[in-house]
């Protein structure tokens, strides 16, 4: 059993964050059950594209107000607290946040904690140490 806080995972190499989003891993690859699991928080009045072209990431707002762009298909959504989107055909996509958002992030395959986006919002495959 694993039983952890975010609190013990702030300032810590679990706890990654630049001055418009925080990401709490509060599961890794390396604690062995097949998928990632955070705490991730951006802030109000940002634009970020990602693109999870290695990973499938399920995503549910908690806090906050943003606008999702699906920027493969020239969709738009509205988000808000209870809103969840699945990226399960690796769309690249921009989140433009109107207030602080905080969500809760499922990656599958398990994202290492060592990863960083890329140039086009990318996070590379990492093994999963042994």
């Amino acid at each position: 059993m694993i039983v952890r806080t975010t609190d013990e995972i702030t300032g810590t190499d679990r706890d990654v964050a630049d001055a418009q989003w925080r990401s709490k891993r509060i599961i890794l690859g390396g604690d062995g059950v097949g998928f990632s699991f955070h705490e991730t928080t951006i802030e109000a009045g940002t634009s970020h594209v990602f693109h999870y072209a290695n990973h499938v990431e399920a995503v549910w707002l908690i806090e906050g107000e943003a606008t999702l762009y699906d920027l493969d298909n020239d969709v738009r959504y509205e988000l808000g607290p209870g809103s969840m989107y699945l990226l399960n055909g690796h769309e690249r996509h921009r989140v433009e946040t109107k207030t602080r958002m905080r969500a809760l992030c499922v990656f599958n395959p398990p994202v290492t904690g060592q990863e960083v986006h890329d140039e086009n919002g990318v996070y590379p495959l990492v093994a999963v140490p042994e």
